[in-house]
């Protein structure tokens, strides 16, 4: 696969933590699409994972989860990221993300320091897009 990246609209989120500066988003099931250079076909896949922000501050109160996403954006220094996580993503340097979930009325909004992707396990087979 040449390219993968979470697809934040859909993916579900199982908690948000603030701890000592460390804002964790655990995605439950991050939805992730993949290509392949040359290939007019995708494929989906789901994983679990967390988005780590370093050096967080917050904006407003943590959701409380599970949840599910609706979209968002990760800035990672001059890059904005709409809708969608690049893998791998580990970038030290201002970061933001901004993320809006169905039932919440108020986006999650934070920016730090250092901004990390990290997947648990192996990714789980969905579908091919054609």
């Amino acid at each position: 696969m040449d390219s993968s990246s979470i697809e934040l609209p859909g993916s579900q989120v199982g908690t948000v933590e603030l701890a000592e500066g460390v804002l964790r988003v655990h995605f439950a099931r991050a939805l992730i699409t993949k290509t392949m250079t040359g290939s007019a076909e995708r494929t989906r896949w789901w994983q679990a994972g967390d988005l780590i922000l370093g050096g967080a501050r917050v904006e407003g109160p943590l959701p409380s989860g599970p949840l599910s996403c609706l979209g968002g954006d990760i800035d990672e220094n001059i890059y904005t990221y709409r809708d969608m996580v690049p893998i791998p993503l580990e970038s030290r340097g201002w970061a933001r993300l901004a993320l809006r979930f169905e039932g919440v009325a108020a986006p999650l909004v934070a920016e730090g320091d250092a901004i990390r992707l990290a997947l648990h396990e192996v990714p789980k087979y969905i579908e091919h897009i054609r």
